[in-house]
């Protein structure tokens, strides 16, 4: 099957400033990431957008890292970034040591594997992806059950910020990598 070239072609040689992010992409994944390439055409916001996330997904952040790998995984669904959905797909089954959550996110629901604080994280991701979001009292009751108002600060911008990387993957169309097709069932995080 022969692929559609992209509508808006991916950088072939990427800045200078935007090499160091490329080796340590290469080191950690094998190949620089797809959203890279595309990015790339503005190195400072890249720059920018890079600090950002890896403030959200500090050491010492407010929500776990498996909850943080789950509400992104969610919002690329959503969203439906290729990408994206690859990528977050791949951080969550390393950081769970296993695939049964990635393939239960899209139906947390009816799925028995989720924690009532996930639940309510989850409930809050769709709610904030919807456009326009769609936060209703019930959501807010049971994040506030769970959650400070500290965490629930870092939650929406975690969710903001995949709001904005799937959007732009997305509208872009970014194809995945086949990422998460490369978990061994060893827990990374």
């Amino acid at each position: 099957m022969k692929e559609t070239p992209a509508w808006v072609a991916p950088l072939k040689n990427l800045p200078v400033s935007l090499k160091p992010i490329a080796a340590m992409q290469k080191k950690h994944y094998g190949a620089v990431l797809n959203p890279t390439r595309w990015w790339g055409r503005m190195p400072r916001l890249f720059w920018l957008v890079a600090l950002f996330v890896g403030f959200l997904e500090r050491r010492h952040a407010r929500l776990s890292p498996v909850l943080r790998s789950l509400l992104m995984t969610r919002v690329s669904q959503i969203c439906h970034c290729d990408f994206c959905i690859d990528a977050n797909s791949l951080r969550l089954a390393e950081r769970c040591g296993a695939m049964d959550k990635v393939q239960a996110v899209s139906l947390w629901h009816d799925a028995d594997m989720f924690s009532e604080e996930e639940r309510a994280a989850l409930a809050y991701a769709e709610a904030v992806t919807a456009t326009p979001p769609q936060v209703d009292e019930t959501i807010k009751t049971q994040l506030k059950h769970h959650y400070t108002d500290e965490a629930i600060a870092e939650m929406t911008a975690l969710i903001a910020f995949q709001n904005l990387s799937a959007r732009f993957n997305a509208a872009l169309d970014i194809p995945a990598q086949g990422l998460c097709a490369t978990f061994k069932g060893k827990p990374d995080a």
